[in-house]
């Protein structure tokens, strides 16, 4: 059985930092593509910096063409101000693809840490140490595009199940 590869991008929401990192799917073989970091500008107006994160996200999905996104879910923050922004970030990171006509997976932290590290409390540093592993190429140079990197990953694994899922939900084999 062939199967054909599917490039996914991970996006890890920030306003200040906005993650993102792409991988090739071909069955249980991944491989690196790209990652980085969009960076939104301090001190502009809110309405600026979503638009400076959406921006950058519509070129890096312009220049690599994946075939499917998904986006980390954030947890609440303990401040209220903090986590509304983060919330706003996190519109951008599904609407952006959304908009490019890709299906959009969301995914929680606990289950991204589980999957890529085998434990649901890794620290971010475990975790890049483990997608240097699983992606010996990968050039990530912050946290945030390691972070990424790591939800396309979770993507990748998960997705057969979700496929089998929604396939059995609607009433096909």
């Amino acid at each position: 059985m062939n199967v054909s590869p599917i490039r996914i991008i991970g996006i890890d929401p920030g306003l200040r930092n906005l993650g993102w990192g792409i991988v090739d799917s071909e069955g249980t073989r991944l491989s690196f593509v790209a990652c980085g970091a969009i960076h939104s500008t301090a001190g502009e107006p809110l309405s600026e910096r979503l638009r400076q994160l959406h921006d950058g996200l519509a070129a890096v999905l312009r220049e690599h063409l994946p075939m499917e996104a998904a986006v980390e879910e954030t947890f609440v923050n303990r401040d209220p101000q903090s986590a509304l922004k983060l919330g706003q970030a996190r519109g951008v990171a599904l609407l952006t693809p959304a908009l490019a006509g890709l299906p959009v997976a969301e995914y929680a932290a606990n289950l991204i840490k589980k999957t890529v590290v085998g434990s649901g409390h890794a620290q971010k540093d475990q975790i890049a140490a483990m997608v240097r592993i699983l992606l010996p190429r990968n050039d990530a140079k912050s946290a945030d595009a390691a972070d990424a990197l790591a939800v396309a990953i979770t993507h990748a694994q998960h997705r057969a199940s979700r496929d089998l899922a929604a396939r059995v939900a609607n009433g096909k084999r």
